[in-house]
């Protein structure tokens, strides 16, 4: 890999690409990436590291860690790794970071590096790699339904009856289905929650949905007939009529880049998971962009509070003596790392806050 040196295996993370950007889209620019004045010389990779939280300790933005190792798309759409106990130093010369010791540099004596080309490991060493964010904290949202296109909403299999007419049904019970399985065999339930409405234009993106639990299919529509036998594999909450499907898919196992969207991002936070009002570090909000419009997975925005609008009493005032207004700048307050991307609506967790993150909220491109 190019300007790659390490020991040991090699380092990078799958990245999964969004869909192309759109041909009027405008391009993003890229983004300074600095050290902070404080960073240390080494750090020693230990269990329980993210490579966000490694980077922090060297970079005043912890998201571009991929530039200082002068890692291309190509080189980040490969699955390399970092490990427990591999040492990252800092190459000031360079202003790079690097794995292994710092002889290359001539800084003091070590191990020596070397380049690596990309090889084959086990499931079981690839295990203990690295991930680039806490995984915990977005498992829950790689595998569940939480937002429902109108598509999806519009031509979803739905519930049309319980076994013996029973209102709900819980774990082992039986329902029947009306709708086209199109041959998947394991189904998530969802119930259609709140309309995501685009405060811009006011049109409703999507749907939130509530997670009800699995069901499998026990009986395809026979002759005559356009309902399925279906039985309730697991239950978060009560299964009942009206209650909607969608096949369940495998979660994807990827481990995310972090890096600038391809194009120029604005947008607003539409919610906050959980109905609460406020958000904080490592709370997960759904923002008004999607891959139809420029954003992929790994994509970082910068979280603003809009500046808000004051009297300035120090101007001359206006007719009738009115004071003049003055919109004060928008003031940054955290950051957003995508990683679930619909069409117009994208699910980002916030990495850092100084503030609390709010619906209303925008949310832009990196400088």
């Amino acid at each position: 890999m190019k300007n790659f040196i390490t020991v040991g295996p090699c380092f990078a993370a799958a990245l999964l690409f969004g869909a192309a950007a759109p041909a009027l889209a405008t391009p993003a620019a890229p983004a300074a990436c600095q050290f902070r004045a404080d960073a240390p010389d080494r750090h020693v990779v230990v269990r329980g590291d993210t490579l966000w939280d490694i980077a922090g300790k060297f970079l005043q933005q912890p998201w571009c860690w991929p530039t200082v190792w002068d890692m291309n798309r190509d080189d980040i759409a490969n699955p390399h790794w970092i490990y427990p106990d591999q040492v990252i130093w800092f190459d000031r010369a360079a202003g790079r970071l690097r794995i292994g010791d710092n002889t290359a540099a001539g800084n003091a004596p070590g191990v020596a590096t070397e380049r690596r080309s990309p090889a084959v490991r086990s499931s079981a060493v690839d295990a203990a790699a690295i991930p680039s964010i806490a995984p915990a904290a977005i498992e829950p949202f790689l595998s569940q339904p939480l937002i429902i296109e109108n598509d999806e909403l519009a031509s979803a299999p739905r519930i049309v009856a319980t076994e013996d007419g029973h209102v709900f049904i819980g774990q082992g019970d039986k329902a029947y289905v009306r709708g086209d399985l199109g041959g998947a065999t394991t189904f998530q339930v969802y119930r259609p929650g709140k309309p995501l409405q685009d405060p811009d234009s006011g049109q409703v993106l999507a749907h939130e949905a509530y997670y009800l639990g699995t069901v499998t299919v026990q009986a395809r529509a026979g002759a005559g007939s356009d309902v399925h036998t279906v039985r309730a594999a697991s239950t978060r909450e009560e299964m009942g009529k009206g209650d909607q499907l969608i096949a369940l898919a495998p979660a994807p196992a990827q481990n995310y880049v972090p890096h600038a969207p391809a194009t120029r991002i604005a947008a607003k936070v539409l919610s906050v998971h959980g109905g609460v009002t406020y958000a904080g570090r490592n709370q997960i909000v759904s923002i008004n962009r999607g891959k139809l419009d420029g954003l992929d997975i790994g994509s970082v925005l910068r979280l603003y509070h809009a500046g808000k609008t004051v009297r300035d009493s120090t101007a001359p005032t206006g007719w009738f003596g009115r004071e003049q207004q003055v919109r004060l700048p928008d003031e940054q307050v955290g950051s957003l790392f995508i990683f679930r991307v619909f069409g117009r609506v994208s699910y980002g967790l916030i990495m850092q806050a100084t503030a609390p993150v709010v619906v209303g909220d925008t949310a832009t491109s990196p400088e």
